[in-house]
């Protein structure tokens, strides 16, 4: 069944000329009918270079708006429109307004887990691979950073810049205590502890390597080291499993999984392309506005 499924979505993928995009936090078997898989920007600037009519968006929400955003053009679904991102509802139009009047003639730095009006009040984006030399990028010795205030202080602590950041934060990611962390690494010795910048300050301390998912990824690849403890969620150590077996890849606990990331099935993506389903929608002057932002993060990080 599951595999009579796959063919059909990549028929009908084929017949409508759509590409699928698939982050790494997915259920894994969304990968089999995927285009390109990794993080959000990439995959949205990705999809922006095809000549698809049609993107098909295995993530939550705000992804499927910037998808928007660098293809206007295009037709975005999001397969399930329940999807969507803690730490992005953590901030709203109104409240980074409010953020901002406390804090005036301070340049705002918007991590790209943010909705389309959000982004549009802010000066530049940034993703958690290129936050710090986002952040060394504005020259100046002060910022506000929304919303995750994790991936904010640790930016401006590398930068040497004080940062001002919204209280928001990932509730996946805060799972993974520091307290967690001890634990498994006095059970697993020779694991190398790699993690996501968006978990505390005092988790991050205990880490021999930070980085993006995909930064992960490509670290755990390259290392002659033979077991990893992987501080970010369980579809990367999944993927890991998958595409490296010679090596031991450890989840902190099996409760380190994104709910959102998991609406997602087979069934809802090809649900989604047949019935052309839950399309997004962007206000253009928004998206014009966010836009900018997005653009001038990639014009200092290629």
């Amino acid at each position: 069944m599951k595999t009579e499924l796959i063919e059909k979505i990549k028929k009908l993928k084929k017949q409508k000329n759509a590409v699928i995009l698939a982050h790494t936090y997915q259920e894994v078997e969304i990968d089999e009918v995927a285009d390109f898989k990794g993080d959000s920007l990439y995959l949205s600037r990705a999809a922006s270079k095809t000549d698809a009519k049609i993107i098909v968006f295995a993530g939550v929400y705000f992804m499927a708006e910037t998808a928007k955003i660098l293809s206007p053009n295009k037709k975005v679904l999001l397969p399930r429109l329940e999807s969507g991102c803690l730490m992005a509802d953590m901030i709203d139009e109104n409240q980074i307004k409010e953020f901002k009047s406390k804090h005036p003639n301070l340049p705002v730095v918007c991590y790209v887990n943010s909705s389309a009006k959000v982004k549009a009040h802010s000066d530049i984006c940034c993703t958690s691979s290129n936050a710090i030399n986002v952040v060394k990028s504005l020259n100046t010795d002060k910022i506000l950073f929304v919303p995750d205030c994790h991936l904010g202080s640790y930016a401006g602590e590398k930068a040497g810049v004080e940062v001002i950041c919204y209280p928001g934060y990932c509730p996946t990611h805060a799972r993974i205590t520091p307290e967690l962390l001890c634990d498994i690494k006095s059970k697993n010795p020779e694991a190398l502890v790699l993690i996501h910048p968006e978990c505390s300050k005092e988790a991050v301390k205990q880490a021999d390597f930070v980085g993006s998912t995909t930064q992960i990824i490509e670290y755990a690849a390259k290392s002659d080291k033979k077991e990893f403890i992987i501080a970010t969620e369980k579809g990367v150590v999944q993927r890991l499993e998958r595409d490296y077996p010679n090596k031991k890849f450890i989840l902190p606990s099996e409760k380190i999984i994104c709910p959102n990331m998991k609406w997602h099935s087979l069934e809802d993506i090809y649900n989604a392309l047949e019935r052309n389903e839950h399309e997004i929608f962007v206000d253009e002057e928004v998206a014009n506005r966010a836009r900018k932002s997005i653009e001038k993060m990639v014009s200092i990080n290629g």
